[in-house]
């Protein structure tokens, strides 16, 4: 007698990705757009919620067989891994870093996002703005940092708000779709 495998269902990982970078998003765009300065609150729930959930969400992902998943929320969670670390080192005197190096790294993540934008052209509207709208930041925050440019700077921690209130829309959207078996909160299917 042949034994049947049981398939496994497994919860969508994608919402606690997107809420994470969401949240995070919006922290630090906050100080950006000078609300406050960078602090813990901010190092903090980049190391935790936007670094550690976002690689939990995209090795989730890895088991679902999403490699878009998987690359997306796998590289955003080390991105805010990498930058608590900058922002550690440096305060602690461990390690500099110049504002040419920061646009730098801050332009390559820029250039990783329009690549990773161009997938989300197969997927839904929400993911499309979330991804456009980070593109956008990157590219402002590279500027700034490039120009030494402070009305860049606070003008890209605006549109960080913006693209990071849309992960979180799009975060929620998945949840309650979900959770009421209809459209609650539209996330422009492309399907």
């Amino acid at each position: 007698m042949m034994a049947v495998k049981a398939e496994t269902i497994l919860a969508n990982p994608a919402p606690l990705g997107l809420m994470a970078f969401g949240m995070t998003t919006v922290l630090l765009n906050l100080a950006n757009a000078n609300a406050y300065p960078l602090g813990s609150p901010i190092i903090t729930m980049g190391l935790f919620y936007g670094g550690l959930a976002q690689i939990v969400a995209g090795a989730l992902e890895f088991r679902k067989g999403n490699t878009f998943g998987m690359t997306a929320f796998l590289s955003y969670g080390l991105f805010w891994e990498s930058f608590a670390f900058i922002v550690l080192f440096g305060a602690m005197g461990l390690a500099t870093f110049t504002s040419a190096s920061l646009a730098a790294y801050l332009f390559l993540w820029g250039v990783f996002t329009l690549l990773m934008f161009v997938g989300t052209l197969r997927l839904n509207g929400a993911l499309m703005f979330v991804f456009g709208s980070l593109f956008i930041l990157f590219f402002l925050l590279a500027a700034g940092n490039a120009f030494n440019n402070s009305s860049i700077l606070t003008f890209a921690g605006y549109e960080g708000v913006i693209c990071g209130l849309s992960a979180m829309y799009a975060s929620i959207a998945e949840v309650l779709n979900e959770v009421y078996g209809r459209t609650v909160l539209p996330i422009f299917s492309r399907t």
